[in-house]
């Protein structure tokens, strides 16, 4: 199945629109950002394998294998946020678990909601086998990313019930509502200043959705 990036035409839209291509920096995080966040690098779809509006989360201090690709990663690129407790790289890319159909850690991707959210993520760790057997959903939860945080730091801003940051599913949180439209694969190469980009996608699959109040599985080692 052909995914394609195709320029479409030159603007002066940073402009024109008066908006950043970028809505985070690493000095400025923020994830009221979202809402207008855009695309910085050049991304082509990879389809969706599931349309669960579930998101998960494990603590990244659960991950205690120092020899580890993900505990390097997380502890060379990565930056803890005080203020909502997730990791996010010098770009912005903000850290989760995925399968293995996703790449090795360090594989970066836009996730498109439907509600027009764009999240940008990183992979710092990997769903394990046993429970994400398609290499790309959770079997007990449908879930496709998996945060990775500091779950006491998120909690304080998040609130949620009995212990669990946003009753274990941030999709509850404004944020990060949606159900996933497709999944972009970044590439290493940065979209040109002014430039508008088409992103085709292919015809998003069916799922069966999870309720919200779902309780996070923990990952790592």
């Amino acid at each position: 199945m052909k995914k394609m990036i195709k320029k479409l035409a030159i603007t002066l839209c940073t402009l024109v629109c008066g908006i950043s291509l970028s809505a985070f920096e690493s000095n400025s995080f923020k994830l009221s950002n979202l809402k207008k966040y855009q695309r910085e690098y050049l991304s082509e779809s990879v389809g969706v394998c599931s349309t669960s509006s579930t998101k998960t989360y494990e603590d990244y201090r659960m991950i205690t294998a120092t020899d580890s690709k993900q505990y390097k990663y997380i502890h060379n690129e990565m930056t803890v946020d005080e203020t909502t407790g997730f990791l996010y790289d010098e770009d912005g890319f903000i850290g989760v678990a995925m399968g293995y159909q996703f790449g090795e850690i360090g594989s970066r991707y836009y996730i498109v909601l439907d509600t027009g959210i764009i999240i940008p993520v990183v992979k710092v760790d990997a769903k394990a086998s046993v429970d994400a057997p398609n290499g790309c959903s959770h079997s007990a939860d449908s879930s496709v990313i998996e945060f990775v945080i500091d779950a006491d730091k998120a909690y304080e801003y998040f609130g949620g019930g009995n212990g669990y940051v946003c009753n274990g599913n941030l999709n509850n949180s404004e944020f990060f509502k949606g159900n996933i439209q497709d999944i972009e694969e970044v590439k290493d190469e940065k979209l040109e200043d002014g430039v508008v980009y088409e992103h085709t996608q292919a015809d998003p699959i069916k799922d069966e959705e999870t309720k919200d109040g779902v309780k996070f599985i923990e990952g790592g080692f």
